[in-house]
């Protein structure tokens, strides 16, 4: 198969096995030969496959890596009904500063993993009250969606587990997680309670008095 076609994907953030039938203009083209040419192509380092039947050539790879949008297109990518949210967002905001985390997201959808030569990308299951709170931009053609500082923390917390009230008067839950939230807008703590209410958990309830109490003392 022409590795001209190869060149004719570098401007994508992603193509599948019918991409490529199109660009060979050959409808019936046998689909075991273009798995052999997608096998041979990424044994050559020249596409990676993102997942099952969903591949980005290298030098899409090496032109946009160091985007500061790229690791959030490729999320989307993986599970295009999800929003980055968790460790991700809050240590690009510096709450979370001393560890480099997977790219982590919220869906709809089951609880996933992937893992490829990109990176660790994972996925969180949400009920749909709680599927909020996020942003939508669009990078290289390809939307995705990004939670705010205060639902990434509601949502940090939210699936971790909580010790109860009988410890909430002795621990500091920021202090504990090591989060950065002295500089904690008053507008986003307000948007960080909006989230508890809708979640009608009592332990959001909880910690929210416990970061009132000891960090925003509101």
């Amino acid at each position: 198969m022409k590795y001209s076609i190869l060149s004719s994907l570098d401007s994508l953030p992603y193509f599948t096995i019918e991409a490529v039938k199109q660009l060979l203009g050959d409808e019936s083209a046998a689909a075991g030969t273009i798995q052999t040419a997608l096998y041979r192509w990424m044994k050559a380092g020249q596409i990676i496959q993102l997942k099952k039947g969903i591949y980005m050539t290298h030098r899409f790879f090496e032109l946009h890596r160091a985007d500061a949008d790229f690791a959030p297109i490729v999320s989307a990518i993986l599970i295009s009904q999800s929003y980055l949210s968790l460790e991700f967002i809050l240590q690009r905001n510096a709450i979370l500063t001393e560890m480099t985390y997977p790219v982590s997201a919220i869906t709809l959808k089951q609880t996933r993993v992937f893992e490829n030569r990109l990176g660790t990308f994972t996925y969180r299951n949400i009920k749909a009250d709680l599927y909020t709170g996020f942003t939508i931009s669009d990078y290289q053609g390809i939307p995705f969606a990004k939670a705010t500082v205060a639902k990434a923390l509601f949502d940090y917390l939210y699936f971790r587990s909580w010790k109860g009230k009988g410890q909430s008067a002795h621990v500091d839950i920021a202090e504990e997680l090591r989060l950065n939230l002295e500089d904690f807008s008053e507008k986003d703590q307000v948007e960080f309670a909006k989230f508890v209410e809708i979640s009608k958990s009592r332990k959001m309830e909880q910690i929210l008095n416990n970061l009132r109490k000891t960090v925003w003392r509101l």
